[in-house]
């Protein structure tokens, strides 16, 4: 287990360098004027284009920028992201809390409904609940994400009128939450905003973030419930007939501890290594759905960047998300290990 982590650790400079190289490689196609724009932040700096080319070594042959790169990157400085006009590290830093939130929020439906419904239709194997569910989690997984908001959000908000327009706030509580922070009454405790709103006591604030994430999340976690459904459903159908749960029944035990405590343990093993491969793609891959939300999450800033080609950006949020893959994966072996005591890492 000690050498995974040693190893893991080892390959974040490793992957880190290929990638940032990579990316910047591929700026290399560009002009240095054109390259030289990324680091224009206002009107005085771009008559400076000919200056930023000199100063920043853009008409050097490419190790030398990127060896430049590098001493600013490990000095914490990724950039400036012309798109939301602030440097790059900031910008994922105050985005990646709504991330998270709208992530966790919809992380946890996707592992309850999908381990409840697997393991209901695996226990109804060919009946009514059965075909029902296999049914649903069919059409469900067959939507995809972006047609899913779109139609979400027309139906919901549009035609019906029950749920918020696209945001994290309305304006009312937008305008209350600047006031309350400007007068230091709202501490940001996580960078959550409902957690936070919640343990400022400001519980309208708190609602009004709920009911903006329940549309982003229901098409986050809608198309992979269904897949953690069919899984579940696999693994609890061949669980039940192995050994160990036969000898169980032959102990005398009831139905309903067998399923309970000697099956689904069992059967839970292959949904935590997917779990954490899919809180991975939730974290990383959420950019369609905070675009069609208007979710100030990372995912919608990147892609404002990338079309207005701030390559700060797009390469900050490379090395992000290389940084987020490997921890997470550690993490998901190490827990594999842990609940599968046959798993051993050498």
């Amino acid at each position: 287990m000690f050498n995974l982590i040693v190893k893991r650790l080892l390959q974040i400079p490793l992957i880190m360098l290929v990638l940032s190289m990579l990316v910047l490689g591929l700026t290399m196609l560009l002009t240095p004027q054109q390259r030289a724009s990324f680091y224009v932040r206002n009107e005085q700096m771009a008559r400076r284009i000919d200056e930023i080319i000199r100063e920043r070594g853009l008409d050097q042959p490419f190790f030398v920028q990127y060896w430049n790169w590098l001493e600013s990157a490990l000095k914490g400085d990724l950039g400036f992201s012309k798109a939301v006009g602030e440097p790059v590290v900031e910008a994922i830093m105050n985005r990646l809390p709504n991330t998270v939130e709208l992530t966790l929020y919809a992380f946890i439906p996707i592992i309850v409904l999908g381990v409840w419904l697997g393991t209901l239709s695996a226990l109804r194997k060919d009946g009514l609940i059965d075909q029902i569910i296999r049914v649903l989690a069919v059409l469900a997984f067959s939507v995809p994400a972006f047609v899913l908001g779109i139609v979400l959000l027309a139906v919901f908000y549009g035609y019906l009128g029950w749920a918020p327009g696209p945001g994290q706030l309305v304006v009312e509580n937008r305008l209350l939450l600047d006031q309350l922070r400007a007068a230091g009454e709202f501490q940001s405790y996580t960078g959550m905003l409902s957690i936070d709103a919640m343990l400022n006591g400001q519980w309208g604030i708190a609602r009004d973030v709920l009911a903006h994430l329940v549309l982003p999340v229901i098409t986050l976690s809608l198309v992979i419930t269904a897949s953690i459904v069919k899984l579940m459903r696999n693994s609890m159908l061949e669980t039940l007939t192995s050994d160990f749960v036969r000898t169980a029944r032959a102990k005398g035990l009831s139905e309903r501890v067998v399923n309970n405590k000697h099956a689904r343990r069992n059967a839970l093993i292959p949904i935590i290594n997917s779990g954490g491969f899919i809180l991975i793609g939730l974290l990383t891959g959420s950019l369609i759905t905070e675009s069609i939300f208007a979710y100030p999450g990372i995912g919608s800033w990147l892609l404002t960047s990338a079309s207005q080609m701030d390559i700060p950006a797009v390469l900050g949020y490379s090395l992000f998300v290389a940084l987020v893959v490997v921890v997470l994966r550690t993490l998901i072996d190490i827990g594999f290990a842990v609940v599968d005591p046959r798993v051993r890492y050498d």
